[in-house]
């Protein structure tokens, strides 16, 4: 149906990696034109984040300092999905590594498309309800994260203030609740 806008690859080849992504580098042609273009792709395996709610209808969410945007955001939690791991295993695992709590009823919500442009993987949406602290979080070396508990009304007001930008965030907030009818704050 859309065969027309497809690009043909006439080669690839890997540049030096980086930490979360390798480089690959597509040389495409034109469909239209027949030029030939170099795209890089950021490769990377599955992502996956979820709204986790407690057993008081609270939403556990993550406050983390982000390099990219260099600042401190407010988001759900989530990562990235280990070899060998289904998405549901990998963000019950996230869940208990960034926040400590565990257990719950899981539902799968879908899957979105972080940055097509230059990503090769999906984002696994996931909703736990039910979930129960089980101990201190165990985060990596390579992460310093704060835990927080706030109602569906605070992380809408957050949502409308601007405090919560992650798109990833909110596409899977946005899953569970009508954020989008919520207008946010111009900053």
């Amino acid at each position: 149906m859309f065969d027309h806008l497809h690009w043909e690859r006439e080669s690839s080849r890997y540049g030096d990696p980086l930490i979360l992504f390798k480089t690959r580098f597509d040389r495409l042609r034109h469909p239209q034109s027949g030029k030939s273009f170099e795209r890089l792709i950021l490769e990377s395996v599955d992502w996956v984040n979820c709204v986790a709610i407690n057993t008081d209808g609270q939403l556990v969410m993550v406050r983390q300092f982000r390099f990219g945007a260099a600042s401190t955001t407010l988001e759900t939690p989530g990562g990235m999905v280990d070899p060998g791991e289904d998405s549901e295993t990998a963000i019950r695992r996230e869940l208990i590594e960034e926040t400590g709590f565990v257990g719950g009823t899981w539902s799968y919500l879908g899957a979105v498309q972080p940055n097509p442009a230059i990503h090769d993987h999906l984002c696994h949406h996931w909703l736990g309800v039910d979930v129960e602290l089980d101990g201190a979080p165990k985060n990596e070396g390579g992460e310093f994260i704060q835990v927080e508990l706030h109602s569906p009304a605070q992380v809408m007001h957050a949502i409308q203030a601007g405090e919560i930008q992650h798109a990833l965030a909110l596409s899977v907030l946005s899953r569970v609740y009508n954020i989008w009818a919520t207008p946010t704050v111009d900053r």
